[in-house]
């Protein structure tokens, strides 16, 4: 398998590309990666150095890979963090370029844009773009709960709210859309659950909740999901085995003590989940 995958670097530390490239590498997939910025460590910090990557400048690396005959041999695109508000267009012409060169090839967008605890900490325009021109030419989307509630202009909160919100989405283009960091009130103390919706039905799947937080696990979460669902067409086991290795390297990293991601150390995570928890139907 393939991917291209258009999104963020840092040097210190793992987000964007720099957490998706080797859990996807170390299940066998062949990463071309593309970087949107390339900074010398995630915002979250508050101080950063490096630059955001101008759209002709991401748009000649893309063009250079399909000028290399790639296009046909890509089995999915995948975009994250779009730091400027150009890339939307050139990650929208890259998709319409490698479906046209591998008809079977998939689109999954992150639509990165914050979270319940954060709000927003992208520039206000990236929101729309992803919401009004990114997303529905999505085949996955892997929004997270409070994302979910602005792609749809809705206040997602328990299991029925949140389906709803699903449907609104896939309305809007994408067939399958995985929902990350969902809070329903009705859940099981301890516990946070992840939400998967396709054609074949609806799966909810919850593991322990860990006490910090883990920069970058949205794009471990994204990238290892659309290996995995691109391989199965399953959303039910994608999705078990996605959580199984995510809560594994977030549990490695929460025992480190360190603030970044343990994403070599946790390495046997990814090629060796172990299945620990169940992606439950209902719908």
């Amino acid at each position: 398998m393939k991917i291209l995958s258009i999104q963020s670097a840092v040097a210190y530390g793992h987000v964007g590309n720099s957490a998706a490239v080797f859990p996807l590498q170390r299940i066998g997939v062949e990463v071309l990666p593309v970087y949107t910025v390339n900074f010398s460590n995630h915002t979250g910090y508050g101080a950063w150095r490096g630059p955001l990557i101008s759209p002709d400048d991401v748009r000649e690396v893309i063009t250079g890979i399909e000028e290399r005959g790639a296009f046909p041999q890509i089995d999915a695109v995948l975009s994250g963090y779009q730091g400027g508000e150009g890339i939307a267009d050139v990650i929208i012409d890259a998709v319409a370029r490698v479906k046209a060169a591998n008809p079977e090839a998939i689109y999954a967008c992150d639509p990165v844009m914050g979270n319940a605890k954060s709000g927003c900490f992208v520039a206000p325009a990236i929101p729309i773009l992803l919401r009004d021109r990114v997303v529905p030419v999505a085949d996955v989307i892997t929004p997270n709960q409070f994302e979910l509630g602005y792609l749809t202009d809705t206040e997602p909160s328990d299991l029925a709210s949140t389906l709803a919100s699903v449907d609104r989405a896939r309305d809007m283009g994408p067939r399958t859309v995985l929902v990350t960091s969902v809070e329903r009130p009705d859940r099981e103390d301890g516990t946070i659950e992840m939400l998967a919706v396709d054609d074949a039905g609806a799966w909810l799947l919850a593991t322990p909740h860990l006490p910090f937080k883990a920069n970058g696990s949205g794009d471990v979460t994204a990238a290892l999901f659309t290996a995995h669902y691109r391989e199965t067409r399953s959303a039910a086991e994608a999705l078990a085995r996605t959580a199984s290795s995510v809560f594994g390297l977030l549990e490695q990293t929460l025992a480190s003590g360190e603030r970044e991601l343990q994403l070599v150390e946790a390495q046997e995570h990814y090629a060796h989940p172990r299945m620990q928890f169940e992606a439950r139907q209902v719908r």
